[in-house]
């Protein structure tokens, strides 16, 4: 008789609701997969705090453990010696190391642009744009993917970044920023919420990356080629991910506590830096704006550029999370935009 009754209680049962019930009972009944991911103390990655306050790592049967790197440069190298499975570490270094024949694959996105060039309020009136970098002292930070749409910009402009200038590679935006008040450099390259914070301490931002590339994409999430062995769970981890955008995006508050448990930095410019204009916040591979970075680090002789781009995306992943997501919730406008901009996006 029971089982009778819970047979017709969930014939009863929306479609969309069963498929979002087995979901989680398969969560449930199996053991959490781990997964070590590395990320960056930045605003741009408070998805990943999101999806670990929030609990949706948790609902998609994961055991995340989130490990914080000052640079891009330390962070992909844990990726590649495989003591990272997941790594969101800039666009600039995964291409960077994918050009020199490292197995990495890009599998998702966590942010876009939010890069700008700070100075000193008495150069701000003769430092305005990148055309006024020719004979400066610029620092960045080491493969940073504001450091690369920089000399992107300064080719098309037609500065020589080798030698009509001087870059110096820091180690992290703090860093970056004490340089440029102490005046040993003209000016640095900082990333959120540092550029705010850049400001607080009296400094002027003059150039956003986003004004010189923009929708510029920024930290990907990658994988080396072997960890594709493990589809289901990396599948998993996107719908945490694309289910944490869509929370950031309806839970200011709770979304700024999260952030809050990771970057210790006041609640106000955790917020501002979070949900600036300058900042996207897209959660796809973009397949697009990569092939454009791609370009410019090869005309700007970042890199070489001999192996073909293709390679380096593996796009099932995000497409089937985000239509699972679409299965379980068909009306849901979210991710009905999601999957149209995929479509602008993401097609190889």
């Amino acid at each position: 008789m029971k089982t009778r009754t819970l047979r017709l209680i969930t014939s009863r049962l929306p479609q969309r609701l069963l498929a979002a019930l087995a979901v989680a009972a398969a969560a449930a009944g199996a053991q959490a997969e781990t997964l070590k991911v590395g990320h960056l103390p930045v605003t741009g990655h408070a998805k990943y705090f999101v999806a670990q306050e929030q609990g949706f790592f948790k609902k998609e049967g994961l055991d995340v453990e989130l490990v914080e790197f000052q640079n891009s440069a330390d962070g992909i190298n844990a990726v590649i010696a495989g003591k990272l499975d997941v790594g969101t570490f800039g666009t600039t270094a995964p291409l960077l190391f994918y050009s020199k024949g490292s197995d990495i694959k890009i599998i998702g996105g966590i942010m876009g642009q939010d890069a700008a060039l700070v100075v000193k309020p008495e150069l701000a009136g003769t430092i305005r744009s990148i055309n006024d970098l020719k004979g400066k002292k610029v620092a960045t930070v080491r493969l940073a993917s504001g450091d690369a749409v920089l000399r992107g910009a300064l080719k098309d402009a037609k500065i020589n970044w080798k030698s009509d200038l001087q870059i110096f590679e820091l180690k992290n935006p703090p860093a970056v920023i004490e340089a440029v008040k102490s005046g040993q450099v003209d000016a640095g390259l900082v990333w959120g919420p540092h550029d705010l914070r850049a400001e607080q301490q009296g400094l002027k931002i003059v150039v956003r990356s986003g004004d010189l590339s923009p929708g510029h994409p920024c930290c990907r999430v990658i994988v080396t080629g072997n960890k594709l062995k493990e589809a289901a769970t990396l599948e998993h981890f996107l719908r945490a991910v694309l289910q944490a955008e869509k929370y950031a995006a309806e839970h200011r508050k709770e979304t700024i506590d999260a952030i809050a448990k990771y970057i210790k930095l006041d609640r106000a410019i955790l917020e501002k830096g979070y949900y600036s204009p300058n900042l996207e916040q897209r959660s796809d591979p973009n397949v697009k704006g990569v092939e454009k970075f791609w370009l410019s680090m090869i005309g700007s002789e970042f890199i070489e550029g001999k192996r073909p781009l293709a390679p380096i995306f593996e796009l099932s992943l995000y497409q089937k999370a985000l239509e699972s997501l679409i299965k379980e919730n068909p009306k849901d406008a979210f991710y009905q935009a999601r999957l149209k901009e995929f479509k602008e996006r993401d097609a190889l």
